[in-house]
């Protein structure tokens, strides 16, 4: 398995271009919780994991725009951390 590994205090930029493999959307769609920054996703494969993962985002107040069917823009500016212990999410796990 490939990993990313961030050393220093530097700040990050770049681009990834995601194969759309399931496994790897997931990781980095949830990359996008580290940055309150705009963030783009293309190549998102059309999975039921990958949009479960999308749709948890958005309830925890990620603002998700989807330009294209294979693309997200996220900004996770005001995450609700505590939804994770809510009884909407519990009820839906």
């Amino acid at each position: 398995m490939h990993s990313f590994e961030v050393r220093g205090g530097k700040k990050l930029k770049g681009d990834i271009i995601p194969q759309g493999a399931k496994n790897e959307a997931l990781q980095i769609i949830s990359a996008v919780l580290l940055t309150p920054e705009k963030v783009t996703i293309t190549n998102i494969p059309d999975i039921i994991d990958v949009n479960l993962l999308i749709e948890l985002l958005g309830e925890m107040n990620v603002k998700i725009e989807r330009p294209q069917r294979d693309t997200c823009i996220f900004q996770a500016d005001d995450v609700d951390v505590d939804y994770l212990h809510s009884e909407t999410y519990k009820k839906k796990s």
